[in-house]
């Protein structure tokens, strides 16, 4: 099934591969409505580019590292291939806020705003949730990269219970990756107190993990797609004003280096991730 012809949505997922775009900048035109699957509280609004956004937003309860995440995870996937919704940096009005009634919404949506974006991403009109439970399989090498993946940005959060995971247009979009990286939420601001060899033993939950026969495979495509060239240009198009001073990184350009840093040297801790996750998915299976 394909989007039809001038549908916004059409390339909403399309991977990059070793193409990658920087990420657009919107203003949002209007509030629709909170969106209270989870703990983030997002906002779904429409945007001056015609596109609807579901709104990671930067004044929220988790803070601006969780846009970190989600920009980090989420655009790695996409050049690895997966179907991750296209990401864009989303500018609040203050007075959007005027159309929520609940007022801690309103505090968030208030403190959103101003002159640092948010992290948007293009909402999947007619997505269906993956449930664990139905008999629709998923192919290996596709579960293997999304296994890589989360393995390697440490995302905690693509378990049975919260599997973070669409179908949409007969692809399996990943979403959600606020949850990774958190070591960040503890961090001196050096890449070596990151732990960037760190293993993953959480792995063994992955919602994927039974269908994960590729790993190995899935590792090495991991390993090219995330070159120097990609991590330089996430880091390049961080927003300062997401990264708060730390301990021993008290500037945004020392802490983009920091992160530049750990994700090359995660980088080279993929073949040993790989294993790890094969020997949780032989006790599963």
């Amino acid at each position: 099934m394909t989007a039809p012809p001038g549908d916004p949505e059409a390339s909403s997922i399309a991977a990059t591969g070793r193409f990658r775009a920087p990420l657009r900048r919107v203003t949002a035109t209007r509030y629709i409505t909170p969106l209270r699957e989870g703990g983030s509280v997002p906002a779904l609004v429409d945007a001056d580019d015609g596109r609807r956004y579901v709104v990671k937003l930067r004044g929220a309860a988790q803070g601006a590292r969780a846009l970190v995440a989600e920009l980090v995870g989420g655009e790695i996937g996409r050049a690895l291939g997966l179907a991750i919704p296209q990401l864009a940096f989303v500018d609040l009005d203050p007075a959007l806020a005027r159309g929520e009634p609940h007022g801690e919404i309103q505090a968030t949506l208030r403190a959103s705003a101003g002159d640092a974006p948010n992290l948007g991403l293009v909402h999947l009109n007619g997505a269906l949730s993956f449930d664990p439970a139905a008999a629709t399989p998923v192919p290996g090498p596709l579960a293997s990269r999304i296994v890589a993946l989360d393995a390697y940005v440490t995302n905690v959060d693509r378990t049975a219970r919260n599997p973070n995971l669409l179908w949409w247009q007969g692809r399996l979009a990943p979403i959600d990756h606020g949850a990774a990286l958190y070591w960040q939420y503890d961090w001196d601001g050096t890449a070596a107190a990151a732990n960037p060899a760190r293993a993953f033993p959480l792995i063994r939950d992955h919602v994927l993990l039974p269908w994960a026969d590729d790993l190995e495979g899935a590792g090495r495509a991991l390993a090219v797609a995330v070159d120097d060239g990609l991590i330089d240009a996430l880091m390049d198009e961080l927003p300062d004003a997401w990264l708060s001073p730390l301990a021993a990184a008290p500037t945004a350009t020392a802490q983009k280096q920091a992160y530049g840093d750990w994700l090359r040297a995660r980088r080279d801790a993929i073949p040993a991730l790989m294993e790890e996750a094969a020997r949780a998915r032989a006790v599963r299976v």
